[in-house]
């Protein structure tokens, strides 16, 4: 069946725009590396024309830079991040991680699979490992977030340990409420800190704890139930 002019119209228009788009892709990719900006396989790279990104800093396959992003120098970012509307300091890795309108400080490590969700801060030497989430939330210097958890409208100090599997349960189905952690602190695997709480200053929380009340400064909070042992009693056949 022979295909209608307009349909033929339509084909050449897309490939067309496809044309320009690459075009320009590889033009904003070509400024960059002249300007000293390592971009050693633009396989999927796409990079905003607002975008400002450091001397010495690596952009690798797969990675997305949109909006009026400012990246540091000596950086690594990629393999498959996205990064949108972000301020992004030096020496930092963003390993298949989406960042989107947050800030992030100098010497921060993020991923693989880091989500940073809008109005974030985190300072200087943050570590975010697999997994991790992060939403409007301030993360104080050198602080280490581990593998899959999650951290929520809250007010994190510096030097901070949040340990694999931790959440804090920041909404009640109707109103969401902060997390206050104060420097460092420890925050055991599976901890589940329900806000509104404060965990002090040097303070810890035992793993697997459900956090309902505030953590004094220097204590220990130990919120799970005791464990029992119990005997199995077996049955024999009489005959």
């Amino acid at each position: 069946m022979a295909e209608t002019s307009g349909f033929i119209s339509d084909k050449n228009d897309r490939l067309s725009l496809t044309e320009r788009n690459e075009n320009a892709r590889m033009s904003v990719i070509e400024k960059h590396i002249l300007g000293g900006v390592d971009i050693p396989c633009a396989d999927g790279v796409i990079i905003s024309p607002e975008a400002i990104i450091g001397i010495g800093t690596q952009i690798l396959p797969g990675t997305i830079i949109t909006g009026k992003t400012v990246i540091g120098t000596r950086c690594v970012i990629g393999p498959q991040s996205k990064v949108e509307s972000s301020i992004i300091g030096d020496d930092c890795v963003v390993n298949a991680t989406q960042c989107e309108e947050s800030t992030i400080g100098n010497r921060v490590k993020l991923g693989p699979f880091t989500h940073i969700r809008p109005n974030c801060v985190l300072a200087d030497g943050v570590y975010a490992g697999n997994f991790v989430e992060i939403k409007n939330s301030v993360i104080g210097a050198d602080t280490k977030i581990s593998h899959l958890s999650y951290v929520g409208d809250s007010d994190v100090g510096s030097g901070v340990n949040i340990g694999c599997g931790c959440a804090t349960a920041n909404y009640d189905g109707t109103s969401k409420y902060r997390t206050i952690i104060g420097d460092k602190a420890f925050i055991g695997c599976d901890t589940c800190l329900v806000a509104p709480v404060k965990v002090g200053s040097g303070a810890y929380t035992a793993a697997g704890s459900v956090i309902t009340e505030d953590v004094p400064d220097g204590t220990m909070a130990i919120a799970r139930s005791r464990q029992n042992i119990k005997r199995k009693v077996r049955k024999y056949n009489e005959d």
